[in-house]
């Protein structure tokens, strides 16, 4: 089924989620679809909008607009915007416990008509809570925010052919509790004064400025501090990861490279972990040398999580979506007045 004559909303609320959305943003243009985009709060910044890119400002213009489907790497979406509801994640399952003692990533917020699941991992617990709730669909499609890791660059910045050095991509959640960036400060600067490795650093966006400004102010020949909207050309750069607990370990573990993780909260035999900031260093040399088992298990949890690297998963959600506008299979969500009130008020719109 096409996309001509059919407008899709792309709903977002961090700079992150451009690059979630853009595949299926170029898929859909391909097929002919339309395609705006829609920036909430003050987290996101729309200078990242290309020139090519069509932004509405004002929630009235989109409910003019009227688009057939809105796409969400986030949590929440007003109802009264219109159009079939469409979960597609900002992240995997990282195994993060919410304020009500849930794993997050499983919180059902009742804004949502379908789940674009990454893969048997989170479909079939997804199908569960369908089955109870009787709302929403659930359809695994693979992550859309991969499909350009699956991809050749034909260009990569982070990519150094002059230098042969083993590159080490760090990145850390902003979570004061499980963050490694706070802790690891010190030995990072020592590892990336002795020069045998390069270093590229990359924060989540919501990390408190003051561990930003420590790592910016370590750069040298050795280490480059880099913000920006897609992760996706740093992953495809390093031969290592080091990490904590952030989702973004998972992404990398898609292309069967190693992650060394710090104090990570589940640690997991996919994962080389450690406790001790001492072991950091020699943790990364054993990763830089993965064995055959270190492989298997990384293979193993790749196919439970996301078994697709065809660099297709944005043409299968557009699909899923466009055959439950075809059929109008929907049924109406549950009213929740407080989070309406939340969200209108977020949006100065009161309309009915």
């Amino acid at each position: 089924m096409n996309c001509i004559n059919r407008r899709y909303l792309m709903y977002i609320s961090q700079n992150y989620s451009y690059a979630i959305l853009r595949p299926l943003q170029q898929y859909i243009l391909s097929q002919g679809g339309e395609v705006r985009w829609f920036l909430e709060g003050d987290e996101v910044n729309p200078s990242f909008l290309s020139d090519a890119e069509i932004q509405i400002t004002r929630v009235s213009d989109v409910i003019q607009w009227n688009p057939d489907a809105v796409f969400v790497p986030g949590n929440m979406v007003p109802n009264f915007i219109p159009g079939l509801k469409v979960a597609v994640f900002h992240g995997f399952n990282a195994g993060k416990i919410n304020r009500r003692g849930r794993l997050d990533h499983f919180e059902i917020r009742g804004c949502f008509d379908l789940y674009c699941t990454q893969g048997p991992e989170t479909t079939l617990p997804f199908q569960r809570l369908a089955e109870k709730y009787k709302y929403f669909e659930v359809a695994e499609t693979g992550w859309s925010a991969l499909d350009p890791l699956f991809n050749k660059d034909l260009d990569n910045p982070y990519i150094d052919t002059s230098d042969t050095r083993p590159t080490v991509l760090m990145c850390s959640t902003f979570s004061r509790n499980l963050s490694c960036a706070p802790v690891l400060f010190e030995k990072i600067k020592e590892l990336s004064l002795k020069g045998n490795w390069r270093w590229l650093i990359q924060f989540h966006p919501k990390m408190p400025q003051d561990v930003v400004e420590k790592y910016k102010a370590l750069q040298n020949d050795n280490l480059q501090f880099i913000e920006t909207d897609n992760v996706l050309p740093l992953l495809k750069a390093a031969d290592v990861m080091l990490c904590d607990t952030s989702s973004v370990l998972i992404m990398f573990l898609m292309q069967i490279k190693p992650v060394v993780t710090f104090r990570n909260v589940s640690p997991q035999p996919y994962l080389l972990n450690v406790t001790d900031i001492d072991k950091v260093e020699s943790m990364l040399t054993t990763a830089l040398h993965m064995t055959s088992e270190d492989k298997h298990f990384i293979e193993e949890y790749v196919n439970s999580i996301h078994p697709y690297s065809d660099g297709m998963s944005s043409e299968r959600v557009v699909s899923e979506v466009n055959q439950m506008l075809q059929l109008g299979r929907t049924v109406k969500k549950p009213m929740n007045l407080v989070r309406e009130i939340k969200l209108r008020k977020k949006l100065s719109y009161w309309k009915l």
